[in-house]
């Protein structure tokens, strides 16, 4: 049976199964030339899929298969900068070993925005960046006068001690 043929549950169980085996983000693009579908498809099978209660990641690089096993520390720091600051920020936790794997703002009208990020070295913050400049599209902290809030993950706590002094230092960290 080939992949076009499939029947829109299978095709959502090996959507599952290829996303389990995965470590890196799957696109809704390479899944759709996968299974001989649309990427609207694809899209309506991730959105079925969740419905079920299986926690998948969209984020800017595919879809990702929320798996809590992580052995690393989360934690969430509360930054604020300009806009044209960004890539330091980002960099800077890069550099100190850090996951960056979402950014939150508090909107006043919708309440908390969030968008995945899932970015764990300099190439994927580059390629966001890119993506960012390339889509016209605005950061979530510009909602917020640069107000923002991210969820790492770090190996301890000494590295986050580490990491958040040097936020501190650069004036990115918001402080009480």
């Amino acid at each position: 049976m080939s992949n076009k043929s499939l029947k829109p549950d299978k095709r959502r169980q090996k959507i599952i199964s290829i996303l389990k085996s995965s470590k890196e983000p799957y696109t809704g693009s390479d899944l759709a030339e996968k299974f001989q579908v649309t990427r609207q498809v694809i899209v309506q099978d991730i959105a079925l899929i969740r419905a079920e209660g299986v926690d998948i990641l969209s984020t800017s690089r595919g879809y990702l298969l929320q798996q809590n096993r992580s052995p690393f520390l989360k934690a969430t720091i509360a930054c604020h900068h300009r806009d044209d600051l960004v890539k330091d920020e980002l960099m800077i936790m890069i550099e100190h070993g850090a996951r960056i794997l979402d950014v939150k703002v508090e909107h006043p009208i919708y309440g908390e925005l969030k968008g995945n990020l899932m970015l764990t070295n300099k190439k994927e913050v580059e390629e966001f960046l890119e993506k960012v400049e390339n889509n016209n599209a605005g950061l979530l902290a510009e909602l917020t006068d640069g107000i923002h809030l991210h969820t790492i993950e770090v190996s301890n706590n000494e590295v986050l001690k580490i990491l958040k002094s040097a936020l501190s230092a650069e004036g990115y960290l918001l402080e009480g």
